[in-house]
């Protein structure tokens, strides 16, 4: 509900005057920043205690509840980015070469490009193997579905901002709303990222928030 939401928002405060310009009408890259973005809010203490509540008592989830979900958050988590990444690395690997070439066998060749980008990890298969990669083959990921990986990052940074800022004040979110998201694709993303968070993406973030560092 949270990342859908974050969608509905960048719709909302879209400010464009062309639809092909406006709210979630942007690259793959940048798409899925404000739906990830959004989902922080879900385990937010101030956001949680207003819908996390007890049906028949109304008692808000308890603390140590809340503090045992964020523990658990982290487990597994070098292994699904694991999986993540050589998802992302085949997508890439696929949409590299011509129509003209022709693939006889896609396991060997997706045998070949794990290798090739060194993410033919022993103990994590791909996600999604060749024959069943919806998101490259029928659903307009071609060669960026990456871009979630890539958004992670990008979200991750932007809600360590919030935090260091006072969290969903009306003027932090007033900030983001005017500096991301009613700017559709009117701008540079980088640019636009430079201008809220006030430097390039940064990796630490992402990894505090995998628990992997």
């Amino acid at each position: 509900m949270f990342h859908e939401f974050g969608h509905a928002l960048h719709g909302l405060f879209a400010s464009q005057q062309y639809p092909s310009l406006s709210g979630a009408n942007t690259a793959r890259g940048w798409v899925e920043f404000p739906s990830q973005f959004n989902e922080h809010w879900a385990l937010y203490p101030a956001v949680l205690k207003h819908y996390a509540v007890n049906y028949k008592t109304g008692q808000p989830i308890s603390s140590a509840l809340v503090d045992k979900i964020k523990r658990s958050r982290s487990w597994g988590q070098g292994y699904d980015l694991g999986e993540l990444l050589a998802a992302s690395e085949l997508d890439m690997q696929w949409h590299e070469f011509g129509a003209d070439v022709n693939v006889s066998d896609a396991d060997a060749f997706e045998q070949h490009a794990l290798a090739r980008t060194h993410t033919d990890f022993p103990v994590v298969l791909p996600r999604y193997r060749s024959s069943h990669f919806l998101h490259i083959w029928a659903n307009r990921y071609a060669a960026g579905y990456y871009a979630y990986q890539w958004t992670v990052m990008l979200d991750d940074d932007a809600f360590s901002w919030f935090t260091r800022h006072g969290g969903p004040t009306c003027a932090n979110g007033q900030r983001f709303r005017d500096l991301i998201l009613s700017r559709g694709q009117t701008e540079d993303y980088a640019k636009m990222f430079r201008a809220f968070y006030g430097q390039d993406p940064e990796v630490g973030p992402m990894l505090k928030d995998r628990g992997l560092k």
